[in-house]
């Protein structure tokens, strides 16, 4: 007989399936519960021990100036906070009581606008609500603030024990400022996005390749593990010449406020390769300061004015409908044309007369240059247009910055009828002395670059080449455009003229006396489109563009003035413009041997002003003269030493280390050169204006100031 007992059995196997359905089903619906009800609360737990897919953003590229200085450059900074509920846990609240005063003292000496007890209460509040997140200090802060905050009390320990914590960030910073902005441009810092300039148009090289890890959280600790590495953006090298940039920056905001005039823009070209060594766009702003806002040199369309009439004599004489033995009758300054009167600058006095032609660009007579062009082209004005394009004034020049537009130039339409439907008989008298079309500075000044290019049109060049960890991974070389705009003579032709307008017409002002430079003035009314041209007082475009020096020209320049109301000149206010920035670029170059410097026969100690100690320690100790000095360091390799210099009875100078000034405060420059003035002063964020030449005598903001946002420094030389 068998020992199994079915009805024991039975039972028991059916109470022990039954509970294994029900712990089934409670599985499954505990399951389904999770996956939906608590699905957030559990997803929730998860991003706290691990993270997928966390994008690791590279390291952005830098953009250089030709010398290989930073333009713009990522600098971190940092957002510092406190976990007050960290501090808590790690029992910590008894040191935390016992240094807060160090602390509060600390960050007062670091952030002198905020004081201690300020601080204090500050801190206070965060640890009442036990944040885990409390800022210690609103706004961003540079490395080495940041370096200063974590050597403070509790700050300098693990984060799990004092609670410390800091958010970092990439900055982009403009190692000079300003400087150049415009053509730079500039980054949208909390989205990390490019805004204008170069940092736009070259922005898939610089940005690089975001990277990608997940993280794990391990013992309390979040470990990142690296799926794709980031790769980092490449260096851009810029065309821009830093020197060339400030003193054509400098050149023009000194005329624009002798003159009180509304924007000025400079582009300085190199003849060989169409290389942008400086472009100027200032600005007046409500607070009567100049600023780059816009980049008028490549986007404001506007009627050129004379500077276009080299253009209109250079095709007449490349026609061959005229040559340089032409005259032309100019009158009393005043000639009917159509309806309307052609007027010269001067028919007031009675005007010119019998003209040659290059004496119509000599003095800019607008009735000789519009009766040449009319009384050739009259009937076939698209004959002109046609050989006014062949010269590529019009050409669209490829310009990498956002908002450049090339030329506008009409061109004559006949109908079905034989008739123009787009054209008068003014437009081309009008059209050759610079009216009825819409040209940018840089493509006058490309034009100008070519006639001293003997011909050969370069196209504007922003940037050499794209380099990567030392290397050049991409080349930029100069291109041409047109390898002739005109006939070798017809260039030689326009070329005399234009060095004729410096030397004996109306560009006076733009020449120098230690080398020969080239160009046209211009001086032109700006339209206010359907009203007109004198709604509401008359604005002006002041032109100059030429080269430099005119036997071997090395470098091209557009200088363009706006300004409102009378006087108005291209040649004494444009042209003062280009005379400096061409005499400063030609200084830079000059070479001194320092043992010229010497004079032997002399026993006088020289006048040493204030300032960088290191530069004034090469230059004596070159020179021969003794110096004493209470600090050691080379000039070459070593940061610039601040201090002053004095004179001990005519024999030694004694160069005497000063105490630094911490970068809260204003330092004492009195003594000093502009430039370290300046240097000094706006390397602490301040914006430094001058007034006068030599050394510092009187600083509107005195020595230990506590800087503040949105400060002006005065300096007063003398």
């Amino acid at each position: 007989m068998s020992k199994f007992n079915y009805k024991k059995v039975i039972p028991r196997y059916r109470c022990i399936a039954i509970a294994m359905t029900f712990i089934a089903i409670t599985v499954v619906g505990r399951t389904l519960y999770i996956m939906t009800a608590k699905h957030d609360y559990w997803m929730q737990v998860a991003d706290r021990v691990k993270k997928d897919s966390v994008k690791v953003k590279p390291a952005r590229g830098n953009i250089l100036s030709c010398k290989g200085q930073f333009l713009a450059s990522s600098l971190p900074e940092f957002k510092v906070y406190m976990d007050f509920k960290a501090l808590k846990d790690a029992n910590n609240d008894s040191l935390w009581d016992a240094k807060i005063d160090s602390i509060a003292e600390g960050l007062h000496h670091i952030f002198p606008e905020k004081s201690s007890a300020a601080f204090k209460n500050h801190l206070a509040e965060g640890r009442t609500k036990l944040s885990r997140h409390w800022a210690i200090w609103p706004k961003r802060i540079d490395y080495n603030t940041f370096t200063e905050i974590k050597v403070l009390p509790i700050f300098n320990l693990s984060p799990y024990k004092s609670g410390f914590h800091y958010e970092e960030y990439n900055a982009r910073k403009r190692s000079y400022g300003s400087l150049a902005g415009r053509t730079i441009g500039a980054m949208y810092g909390a989205k990390d996005t490019a805004r204008f300039g170069l940092e736009l148009s070259y922005d898939s090289i610089l940005r690089g390749k975001n990277g990608i890890v997940h993280r794990r959280k391990v013992r309390n600790k979040f470990l990142n593990i690296t799926d794709t590495p980031p790769v980092d953006g490449a260096d851009i090298i810029t065309t821009i010449d830093v020197d060339i940039q400030d003193l054509a920056e400098r050149a023009v905001v000194d005329e624009l406020r002798e003159i009180n005039g509304n924007v000025g823009v400079a582009i300085v070209m190199e003849v060989a390769t169409g290389d942008i060594k400086a472009i100027v766009n200032m600005e007046k702003c409500f607070d009567n300061e100049y600023r780059e806002i816009h980049n008028h040199a490549v986007s404001d369309l506007l009627e050129p004015g004379s500077v276009f009439k080299t253009a209109s004599i250079l095709v007449a004489l490349d026609d061959g409908v005229v040559d340089t033995t032409a005259k032309v009758e100019t009158g009393a300054g005043v000639w009917p044309m159509y309806g309307r009167e052609m007027k010269d600058w001067n028919w007031r006095k009675g005007g010119y007369g019998l003209l040659t032609l290059p004496k119509t660009l000599w003095y800019s007579s607008n009735v000789g240059v519009s009766r040449i062009i009319d009384d050739h082209y009259r009937n076939n004005p698209e004959k002109f247009v046609k050989s006014i394009l062949r010269t590529g004034i019009g050409d669209d020049l490829g310009i990498p910055l956002v908002g450049a537009t090339p030329a506008r130039i009409r061109m004559p339409h006949k109908n079905s009828h034989g008739q123009y439907d787009n054209w008068s008989r003014t437009d081309l008298p009008w059209m050759s002395i610079g009216y009825v079309t819409q040209i940018p500075p840089i493509s006058t000044l490309t034009f100008y670059n070519a006639i001293a290019n003997n011909g050969k049109m370069m196209r504007p060049r922003f940037v050499q080449r794209v380099v990567k960890d030392g290397k050049t991974v991409m080349e930029f070389p100069p291109e041409v455009i047109r390898p002739a705009i005109a006939k070798p003579t017809s260039i030689k032709k326009i070329q005399t003229i234009l060095e004729q307008v410096v030397s004996v017409g109306l560009g006076k002002k733009a020449g120098s006396e230690s080398f020969k430079v080239s160009g046209k003035t211009g001086t032109a009314q700006m339209s206010k489109g359907s009203a007109g041209y004198k709604a509401g007082g008359t604005n002006y475009l002041l032109s100059f563009a030429g080269y430099f020096p005119s036997d071997a020209p090395e470098y091209s320049c557009i200088v363009c003035i706006q300004k409102s109301g009378l006087p108005a000149s291209g040649g004494g206010m444009s042209g003062v413009v280009f005379h400096n920035i061409a005499e400063g670029i030609m200084a830079q170059r000059l070479k001194v041997n320092i043992e010229d410097a010497k004079d032997a026969s002399s026993i006088l100690i020289p006048d040493v002003l204030n300032g960088n100690l290191t530069a004034a320690y090469n230059v004596l100790n070159a020179l021969g003269i003794k110096t004493n000095t209470n600090w050691s360091g080379s000039y070459l390799n070593g940061n610039p030493i601040w201090g002053k210099a004095q004179n001990k009875n005519n024999k030694t100078i004694a160069l005497i280390r000063e105490p630094s000034y911490s970068k809260k405060v204003i330092p004492d420059v009195l003594g000093m050169g502009a430039r370290d003035a300046v240097y000094a002063i706006e390397s602490r964020g301040v914006k430094t204006i001058i007034d006068g030449r030599g050394k510092v005598v009187k600083q509107s903001l005195p020595a230990g100031h506590y800087i503040k946002k949105n400060e002006k420094c005065y300096l007063i030389l003398k």
